[in-house]
């Protein structure tokens, strides 16, 4: 993903077909040693592709990837009254801990009385 996340930099950039180097700089940039093998790779399959045709290529094959199971939701459904009871168990737990913070911020001593 971080090569193909650089080639869109450098083509945002002005670049129309980025070279390996062009990329290698990039990431080189943010401290990331590019893997050559990988890097010609992407490379080899972005160059003279429209990056527009591309980001919508990529959003309809996300659209078709299925997010959730009905199976797996079925038992957090169910389980759902215990783990409520907790989450406000929990709740009350952090507000008594932020209360006693809050105290101790100023350490007993008044900035501006």
């Amino acid at each position: 993903m971080r090569y193909v996340a650089a080639y869109m930099l450098a083509v945002l950039g002005g670049l129309e077909n980025p070279k390996n180097a062009d990329i290698e700089k990039i990431l080189s940039s943010v401290g990331i040693e590019a893997d050559n093998e990988r890097l010609t790779k992407v490379v080899k399959e972005l160059n003279g592709k429209s990056v527009e045709e591309l980001i919508a290529s990529g959003r309809e094959k996300l659209s078709s990837m299925p997010v959730g199971g009905g199976a797996a939701a079925a038992p957090a459904a169910a389980g759902g009254a215990d783990a409520g009871g907790k989450k406000e168990e929990a709740k009350k737990e952090e507000k008594k801990v932020e209360s006693e913070s809050e105290e101790d911020d100023d350490m007993g001593f008044a900035l501006f009385d």
